[in-house]
């Protein structure tokens, strides 16, 4: 690895002692009383609480074998096949070349985890989770990535000891490498390249229901990849012009693919690394969507002050990714989100996920002001920051010029 991991700064880690500690300390020693497990699953006012809080544990006990069947299901394609029509378990076997008695196992699984369900006649369909899984790609190359991380989890303790090491950090190159040393080899610029596009539909989406682009003229994509955000974002506003800056290997495969789809003229290719090279001027306003948790602090704030600098007075910047969630915020479902990316990207060995405030303070140290946060439908996939190069000069203090 060609840097130190960085640290997440802590909320107040100067606070003293307080009633919350006392009352989780006090809640510590009940749950470790021999007795009371006992005496909860007795109670009916308390046998809920205690069978759900045994089924959450079983479920971090079982998580490995709902991604194994979750992969499986993709590798098979049975989330195409059955999106087609229903089908019985002699049919899927005889389509899979698996035995009906272990395809059955697979197929109550994934019964068992809502991503199938029981049909009429014996036959096999969509389930509510897999409705998604047919109908966009993007998450079946995610799952079958996944597979990368899993296979370096494998061993936890080798894993923390040398996480950078495995089959996911040499997936994302650029965390580790030179730009110019890796240029030669196209072949991997094209692999993640291709996985970011087909994975950012969700993120896309996001950004374009939740801000207006109305008063912008010129956007410039940083970390542009092959250009899906802003292929998007060009039939969504007309009116805009863009700008794309990304490592040149990378700009090579989204020339292709504008003029495929008849944007050349309204993009400008601007092939550079944004750790050696300014970021071009001349957009009113810059885009960061899943870039900063790639890279670790003094990175992004060497990004922030470039986008800084090439922003006109009035400009503004845009970032969504995954953030983590604030403690006041955070629930079952956000918490899964949350271990899911620190791991991720321990495993890149380069970013970390960021909550909404610490990437707040990295603007605000850029120069940025106003930096709010634009409210979206499904945080899960990103949430989203705005700041502006101010209009207004900085205050003096009288005293200062006394």
């Amino acid at each position: 690895m060609s840097q130190p991991l960085d640290l997440t700064v802590a909320s107040n880690p100067t606070a003293p002692a307080s009633l919350k500690d006392a009352w989780q300390a006090q809640l510590e020693r009940w749950y470790a009383h021999p007795g009371l497990y006992r005496w909860s699953l007795s109670n009916p006012l308390t046998r809920w609480l205690t069978r759900r809080r045994t089924r959450k544990l079983f479920d971090l006990m079982a998580g490995f074998v709902h991604s194994q069947v979750l992969l499986g299901c993709v590798r098979l394609d049975l989330f195409r096949q059955l999106h087609q029509a229903p089908a019985t378990l002699v049919d899927l076997a005889q389509r899979t070349g698996l035995a009906p008695a272990v395809l059955q196992r697979l197929l109550l699984s994934a019964v068992a985890l809502n991503l199938l369900e029981h049909r009429s006649q014996d036959r096999f369909g969509l389930g509510p989770l897999g409705v998604p899984l047919a109908q966009h790609e993007g998450i079946a190359q995610m799952i079958e990535h996944n597979h990368l991380l899993y296979q370096d989890m494998q061993d936890p303790m080798q894993f923390l000891n040398n996480a950078w090491s495995g089959g996911m950090a040499d997936y994302w190159p650029y965390a580790h490498e030179k730009p110019q040393a890796a240029v030669a080899d196209q072949d991997k610029f094209t692999r993640y390249s291709q996985l970011m596009a087909a994975s950012q539909g969700f993120v896309v989406q996001e950004i374009l229901s939740s801000y207006y682009f109305d008063e912008h003229q010129c956007v410039l994509d940083v970390g542009a990849g092959k250009g899906r955000f802003v292929s998007e974002l060009a039939a969504h506003a007309p009116h805009l012009k863009f700008k794309m800056f990304d490592l040149p290997p990378v700009l090579d495969l989204a020339r292709e693919n504008l003029q495929a789809k008849g944007l050349s003229q309204r993009v400008a290719l601007h092939p550079g690394s944004f750790l050696d090279d300014p970021l071009p001027e001349g957009a009113d306003l810059i885009t960061l969507v899943r870039v900063a948790h790639d890279h670790p602090d003094a990175v992004v704030r060497q990004i922030l002050k470039k986008a800084f600098a090439a922003l006109p007075v009035g400009g503004a910047l845009l970032l969504a990714e995954p953030m983590a969630q604030p403690d006041e915020e955070a629930g079952q479902a956000s918490a899964s989100v949350d271990a899911y990316f620190h791991f991720y990207l321990l495993a890149m060995g380069a970013g970390r996920l960021r909550t909404p405030q610490e990437l707040q303070s990295l603007m605000e140290e850029a120069g940025f002001t106003h930096v709010e946060r634009v409210p979206n439908a499904m945080p899960i996939h990103a949430r989203i920051l705005v700041g502006r190069k101010s209009q207004c000069l900085p205050l003096i203090r009288q005293d200062s010029v006394n």
